[in-house]
């Protein structure tokens, strides 16, 4: 069945990402809009809005299963696309399209599961012969348990959610001193997080590569990867910085990682994008890690060095079309990065930074992409994810693109929010990244200070604290701040002048 019409189950910049190749492909598009965040940027860029506004139950608007279910089928609706967060990870979520006839864009909801559940997951790579940790087989049910697995296994050892995601219900452990603790704040995070405090336990790689294969799949069988992404620039792990391809691997590596991440997709009859997640250690040894089974925040760079848009397929794979693209096909070509923009306060520890955005500039080039959904006059509110915009920096080979990321950051101005545009700075400044010898542990063994301050910054903030004083002192008298022939001159004009 050919889709024509597309519920975007999500917001802010993946809903617009989506919504734009949804256009191109001449698809109708719908979007939420909800009452933390009714003029958002997303909501003009779609064809139609529904309104959630109007609180229905306690349930947040993006995750109220049958209030979305109940929405596509009053509007008859073809699709379900979920992005990445809120349900897109949701075997229920996926389920319930399966039984109402929707047309969910991307998995089954049976490989949704499976491939959530770390436990269940790993053992299908078990079963499979791809590489593992020396871990638990099963649900760690309690502390005691885990201190007597942590002893076989040995510390230092990683606690983790077996429905997690995103580095919650994640806890290191160093020794049985600890295990009972962290046991239980790992479990009640889990809880909290996914409403499942069940748990594994590995033994922790230590400064190990955090490296992920992009694949694609039909319902036909038909399984190709689209090469690896290094996101091992990580916080708490949070990816914060992500490449294509990654400094770490040859061809033959590459060759036999892809190979693995296919054969664990064509055991789990997996169709739709998704990405199977590795570390690699110094020895040049992977292992599995987990499998998303959704697009992911970093899925440009992959677009960026191969050509192919990653959303597209996964439309074409949701209406019954087989992949035009056989393995021999997916040629890797430059070298892409991407730094994802947060409102956060680097200096206090990355806490979050609220707020309106007053201004927002973006650098402008044919090897730049930005993807956001913020502008002039966006609020930045507690209640969803703090990144602000992508910033995707191509080149044709690595050396080039750190070249032009570093130009690009410094073009990159935010006025009204603290963002992590100075952490990005220092990462680019350091030696070790720019020369691709980094791992996990970057952030606390490599990088002292997290902020890098251009010399011209602490000028412009002070012009910016001028200029608004001028500013309201003439808006105070009626007047305006007219200069250089009837132009008003701002910081970002200034910022211009420059560059």
């Amino acid at each position: 069945m050919k889709i024509k019409s597309l519920l975007i189950a999500n917001r802010g910049e993946i809903a617009i990402r989506i919504i734009r190749t949804a256009r191109e492909m001449g698809v109708d598009t719908y979007v939420l809009k909800t009452s933390k965040e009714p003029n958002a940027w997303y909501l003009e860029e779609a064809d139609h809005i529904i309104d959630f506004t109007e609180c229905l139950s306690d349930t947040p608007e993006f995750l109220d299963i049958e209030r979305i279910i109940h929405t596509v089928k009053k509007h008859h609706i073809d699709a379900v696309h979920p992005g990445y967060g809120f349900l897109a990870e949701n075997p229920l979520f996926a389920s319930r399209c399966e039984e109402e006839n929707i047309i969910f864009v991307g998995p089954s909801s049976e490989v949704i599961y499976k491939m959530g559940n770390k436990t269940v997951a790993k053992e299908i790579a078990r079963k499979n012969g791809i590489p593992l940790l020396k871990g638990s087989k099963g649900t760690v049910l309690n502390a005691g348990y885990a201190a007597r697995m942590a002893n076989i296994i040995g510390y230092p050892v990683i606690l983790k959610a077996s429905a997690g995601g995103g580095g919650r219900g994640m806890r290191i452990v160093q020794s049985e001193a600890e295990i009972e603790r962290l046991f239980n704040m790992a479990s009640n995070e889990s809880l909290k997080a996914f409403n499942d405090p069940s748990m594994f336990i590995e033994k922790y790689a230590s400064e190990p590569r955090h490296i992920e294969f992009q694949i694609l799949a039909d319902k036909h069988g038909n399984v190709v990867h689209l090469g690896e992404r290094e996101c091992s620039i990580q916080r708490k792990h949070q990816k914060l910085i992500e490449e294509s391809p990654s400094p770490a691997l040859d061809k033959e590596l590459r060759e036999e990682m892809g190979k693995a991440a296919i054969k664990l997709a064509k055991a789990v009859g997996y169709f739709s994008a998704g990405t199977v997640e590795f570390l690699l250690d110094s020895d040049r040894k992977f292992y599995f890690m987990e499998m998303n089974t959704r697009i992911q925040v970093e899925h440009p760079v992959t677009e960026m060095v191969t050509g192919i848009d990653l959303i597209e397929q996964m439309i074409r794979i949701a209406q019954d079309e087989k992949l035009k693209v056989s393995q021999k096909d997916i040629k890797l070509k430059g070298h892409a990065i991407e730094f994802r923009i947060n409102a956060e306060d680097v200096q206090s520890g990355f806490s979050p930074s609220l707020g309106t955005i007053e201004k927002i500039s973006y650098p402008e080039n044919e090897n730049i992409r930005v993807d956001t959904g913020v502008r002039d006059g966006s609020v930045i509110t507690p209640y969803f994810d703090s990144m602000i915009a992508k910033l995707i920096v191509y080149g044709e080979d690595r050396d080039k693109t750190l070249q032009y990321s570093t130009n690009a950051i410094r073009k990159f101005w935010i006025k009204g929010t603290k963002t992590t545009l100075s952490f990005c700075r220092a990462v680019l400044q350091n030696g070790n990244f720019r020369k691709g010898k980094f791992n996990t542990s970057f952030l606390t063994e490599e990088l002292r200070i997290y902020y890098h301050s251009e010399p011209e910054e602490e000028m412009l903030a002070a012009f910016f604290a001028v200029y608004d004083y001028v500013r309201e002192l003439d808006e105070a008298e009626g007047k305006k701040l007219n200069v250089d022939k009837g132009k008003n001159i701002t910081p970002w004009l200034l910022n211009k002048r420059l560059r």
